[in-house]
């Protein structure tokens, strides 16, 4: 297959528009230019033209994926998930297979962009912020797709519960009185869905002259 044309997109810095002689046109990086020599006339065995459209293809990939992360970060599984994903319109395909997928997501872990690890830590650290606590730092975590073995590091570096804890029940008494146990009761099962353990919550009680039931 003969290249018919090949010329600098107007669209886009760095991308080229390569059109074949059967009227196929391909959108490519600069590195494909150089890498496979190209040029107007070049001629293109099957092989060939087959791998440079797979190299295109991933190209693309990879500026998805890193349009995705300058957005916000994502676990390399949420990364994945949303490059396969299947678009609104039932009439387009995903952008890619989790193959091609799995080939951006390396990339950008070794250009030290996507990091689980760190991630982790930084969900663990939001959920922190947000007053929450460890159970529900890890529901975020396997939520997000965070590999288990990230998890125990992360939540290590979450402050005592203490503090947090007793930020709550201040903020939630308002004049309320701890001896009823109905709202003993109300404060527990909220700090619970915070994600607290019964014993951080019940020593949280106590600091404020409450006596839990246990």
């Amino acid at each position: 297959m003969r290249i018919s044309k090949l010329s600098p997109s107007a669209r886009v810095e760095g991308r080229w528009l390569c059109q074949l002689e059967d009227g196929t046109l391909l959108t490519i990086g600069e590195g494909e230019v150089v890498s496979f020599g190209l040029g107007t006339g070049v001629e293109l065995d099957g092989g060939t033209l087959e791998a440079l459209t797979a190299s295109a293809r991933l190209t693309r990939v990879k500026e998805k994926a890193l349009e995705l992360l300058s957005a916000r970060p994502l676990s390399r599984k949420e990364l994945v998930d949303k490059l396969t994903a299947r678009p609104r319109n039932p009439e387009k395909g995903p952008l890619c297979d989790a193959e091609t997928a799995g080939q951006a997501a390396d990339w950008l872990e070794g250009l030290g962009y996507l990091n689980d690890k760190e991630y982790a830590r930084m969900v663990a650290e939001h959920c922190a912020a947000r007053g929450y606590g460890p159970a529900r730092a890890r529901e975020e975590l396997r939520r997000r797709g965070v590999p288990r073995e990230h998890w125990d590091t992360a939540l290590e570096g979450m402050d005592d519960p203490a503090e947090a804890i007793d930020a709550f029940l201040r903020k939630k008494l308002r004049g309320a009185e701890l001896s009823d146990p109905r709202v003993r009761k109300r404060l527990s099962d909220a700090l619970a869905r915070r994600g607290f353990r019964w014993e951080d919550i019940s020593a949280g009680l106590r600091r404020l002259g409450a006596e839990p039931e246990e």
